[in-house]
Order: C-alpha cells, then sequence, then structure tokens
C-alpha cells in the first residue's frame, strides 16, 4: 500500500518535528481501531489522554504517532513527530490532506439524513471511482479534520459529514472540507435545545455554503418549509449552482411515487426531466426522498446519477440504522428493525411509517429518550402517540424520563411496559414477544438502546 503521509509531510503540514523517518498508510486515534501501518495521533480528552496509549499504538504496528509531549512510557522506536498541541495538528493535517487532493468534495449536513445520505454516497460513487467518505458518524471538530487526513491521494470523491450541537460549529468545518457540493437534507427542530427556534437552526445548517469553493453548487430539499430562507441564504452567498429535490412540482430530482416490496421499495422519479425506476434496498419513504438527495449531488458532482440511481438496489442501511436481525425465540423467530443508533421526532415517525407498512403479525415499538430537545422535550414526546396510533403498531414499550411522557400519552390496549432504563426495559420486552412479531428499537445514543438491540439478539456487547 503507497504512503498516505510521510514524516516528512505531516512535520511539514504540523509545523513539527519528526524524530525519525516512517511513512503511514492511514490515521487512527484509538488504539482500539487502529490498523497496522497508521500514524496514531495522540489526543487529549476529558478522561483519557492519548500519549498514555502511544508506546501500545506503536506495539499494534503504528507507523509513528504525533504527540505533543514525549509518553511516559518511552516508546521503543523514536518515530515521533513532535507539535505544540495535537488537536490542533490534527485540524492542519486535514487541511492539507484537503488541500492537495484532486477529489471533488460533497459535504452534508442536515437536521436528520446526514450519514444516511453520506453511506449511500459512498455507496454509489464507489461503483464510478476511487471514493473516500467519513468513518461511521464522523462529523464534529475532530471527525471532519480526521476525514480530510485519511483522505486518499487518489481518490475521485470525498463524502464529508457535517454536524452541529451548537451555533458557530459548521462554517469552520465547512471550510476545512472546502466542498465543491454541500447538501442540506432538511431543517427541523433537532438539537434545538441551544438554538432560540428552528429559523436559527436553519441559518446554522445554511453556513456549510460558507465553505465552498467557487462555482460550487448547493442541493436543497424544496419540500422542507425552511427551503425559502436556505435559498435566501444561497442568493446572500453568490452560489453559483442550486439543485432542488423532494416532491415538489419544481424539484430538479423528484420522488413522484414510492412503493413498499419487502424491507425495501420501488422509486418512480423525475431526474433531470427523465422519468426513471429504481430499487431501493432499505425501508420507508424517507429512504426515497433521501434518495432524491442523493442523485442530485451525484449529478453536482460530476458524477452518472442513473448509474448511482441503479446502485441503490444493493445498498442496506447501516447497523443501527434500520438493520434487519433475527430474535430467537423458545418457539419461533421474531425479527428486529435495530434503528438504536440515534433519534429525533422527524426519524421516530419515519420509523414508525416503516413499522406500519411491514407485514407482521404484531408490530412492536421498543423506544427510548429523544435527547437534545431543550424546552420542547415533553411536547415532542407525547406528540409521538398520535404517529403510532396512524401507524397501527399494536404495542409500545418505553424507558428514560421523558420516554414516560408518551408511555402517559398512549392508549392503554397499546401499553406494554415503562422503566427507567434500557437495563430495566430488557426484563419486560423479551418474555412478551411472539413468533412474527416486528420489533423497532430507537433512542437516542444517550438513552442506550444497544442494550436492548444485544439482548433480544444474543449479541456481544
Amino acid at each position: 500500500m503507497s504512503a498516505l503521509w510521510t514524516s516528512a509531510e505531516i512535520a511539514a503540514a504540523t509545523d513539527g518535528q519528526a524524530l525519525a523517518p516512517f511513512a503511514a498508510t492511514g490515521v487512527a486515534i484509538d488504539t482500539r481501531s487502529l490498523d497496522p501501518g497508521d500514524l496514531f495521533i495522540a489526543l487529549k480528552g476529558a478522561t483519557r489522554d492519548g500519549h498514555d496509549f502511544v508506546a501500545e499504538a506503536l506495539r499494534r504496528g503504528a507507523a509513528g504517532a504525533l504527540v505533543s509531549h514525549m509518553p511516559s512510557e518511552r516508546p521503543d522506536t523514536p518515530a515521533l513527530v513532535m507539535v505544540a498541541d495535537t488537536l490542533v495538528a490534527l485540524n492542519a493535517l486535514g487541511r492539507a490532506g484537503r488541500a492537495r487532493a484532486a477529489a471533488k468534495v460533497i459535504a452534508v449536513t442536515g437536521s436528520v439524513g446526514k450519514t444516511g445520505t453520506k453511506e449511500a454516497l459512498r455507496h454509489v460513487l464507489s461503483a464510478q471511482g476511487p471514493t473516500h467518505a467519513a468513518a461511521a458518524s464522523h462529523n464534529n471538530r475532530i471527525g471532519v479534520p480526521l476525514t480530510f487526513a485519511r483522505l486518499p491521494r487518489d481518490a475521485a470523491w470525498c463524502v464529508a459529514e457535517i454536524g452541529m450541537n451548537h451555533p458557530g460549529e459548521i462554517a469552520p468545518l465547512a471550510r476545512l472540507a472546502a466542498p465543491h457540493v454541500a447538501v442540506i437534507t432538511t431543517v427541523e427542530a433537532v438539537h434545538i435545545e441551544f438554538f432560540d427556534s428552528e429559523e436559527a437552526i436553519a441559518d446554522e445548517k445554511a453556513s456549510i455554503m460558507d465553505g465552498l469553493v467557487a462555482g460550487g453548487a448547493v442541493v436543497l430539499n424544496r419540500d422542507n418549509r425552511h427551503f425559502a430562507r436556505l435559498k435566501a441564504a444561497t442568493e446572500a452567498r453568490d452560489v453559483a449552482r442550486i439543485i432542488t429535490f423532494g416532491t415538489d412540482a419544481l424539484a430538479d430530482v423528484r420522488l413522484l411515487s414510492w412503493r413498499a416490496e419487502g424491507f425495501g421499495g420501488l422509486v418512480r422519479a423525475g431526474l433531470l426531466g427523465q422519468e426513471i425506476e429504481f430499487r431501493l434496498a432499505a425501508p420507508g419513504r424517507h429512504a426515497a426522498l433521501n434518495a432524491m438527495a442523493v442523485l442530485a449531488a451525484a449529478f453536482a458532482a460530476g458524477a452518472d446519477p442513473f448509474a448511482a440511481a441503479c446502485a441503490l438496489a444493493d445498498l442496506p442501511p447501516p447497523p443501527g440504522r434500520g438493520q434487519r436481525r433475527a430474535i430467537r425465540l423458545p418457539d419461533g423467530e421474531a425479527i428486529l428493525l435495530d434503528d438504536s443508533y440515534n433519534a429525533s421526532p422527524p426519524s421516530m415517525r419515519a420509523a414508525f411509517a416503516v413499522l406500519g407498512e411491514a407485514l407482521a403479525s404484531r408490530r412492536v415499538a421498543v423506544l427510548g429518550d429523544m435527547l437534545e430537545l431543550g424546552a420542547r422535550a415533553e411536547e415532542e414526546h407525547r406528540a409521538l402517540a398520535a404517529p403510532i396510533v396512524a401507524a397501527r403498531i399494536d404495542l409500545v414499550f418505553c424507558c428514560g424520563p421523558l420516554m414516560r411522557h408518551l408511555y402517559e400519552a398512549l392508549p392503554m390496549s397499546l401499553r406494554g411496559a415503562y422503566a427507567q432504563d434500557s437495563e430495566a426495559l430488557l426484563a419486560f420486552v423479551k418474555p412478551s414477544l411472539r413468533p412474527g412479531d416486528l420489533v423497532l428499537v430507537k433512542g437516542s445514543l444517550g438513552s442506550r438502546m444497544d442494550v436492548i438491540v444485544r439482548g433480544l439478539t444474543g449479541a456481544a456487547g
């Protein structure tokens, strides 16, 4: 494998000092996910200091390490680059990776659908050329520079995900990414705890355009109620191209119809004046709308959108985001829809719709708290009762202090059980299941719904 970074290049990019020559084929910030040949960057966190793991990283095969001081356990090799601050150096390395890249860069943000859209773009673009994308949901002040520090020299496309929790977080990450295409999937009342209004969230999402290269394009959801505000933001920034998607008659990439087929669906779309049909491996109408964003972004980045549409037929949902898994029961089997990675009001409603469209002897929802909703938290949890009833869900289990508001708003006939946390709820859920049940598990990451998933499937923690 060719070198991603030499020690001399790392030192030049970070204004550091290489103590010995080496060449790295990748970049890691965690010894648990380190591959042989990686550069290990010793970041200091709230509870752990990466410098304490430098010697272990080198024993595991790291080519070298980026450090701000000599580790207390001195490594056996001098393959180190010394810098003043490793987080600042990571950002510098990310900027250098972006600056030298020939890849067309697509940056994705939005209240929901970021990771799914990013993964779909990775999938469809990989069929057309070398493609690099952010790992997992690496979309913050560490994840974005890490994505570009890992960007291969020969990539044709790079897909970055940019998230936020507070005002002012997106613009600096967008400037680092310097995208050719910026995608805003949608704007909803997600992470609203630290914002005054949805309009403020829309303005923060619009700041992804602050990093657009000259002649760049923005992909916008024409169905979103904040479309006019986002469009005005593009005009204020003199964005060269706007490509829209949605069901609106004026959308450039338009969802004309969607029909559920098993755990996927058949899509009919208007694509730049042509009508096409294609299959989706992912379930739900929301997945079909996300597909419109994917095709619009692929076109804007110079890829073939028609080939991209065909490639969506074999894109399964990633773990924790709608993946199907078996639940073994004493007298048969139930099916789990593992959507445990995260949750927000719009993603909850989309998941209920998927559950309601599926054929099953019973539809069961196991739900944990939605976080970062601020003063709207109680109201947003209670409001989930109506879409649950509309989706014809048969039984609902809830855990967490916020989900109590939903549980108490449900008709008595739908109440399975309530518990304070996911570990306590598991004891109620599994004995209640029957063969043929379809079981949705969903909640914000902090509600630890993965405990339910592991308990139902027998997977290791």
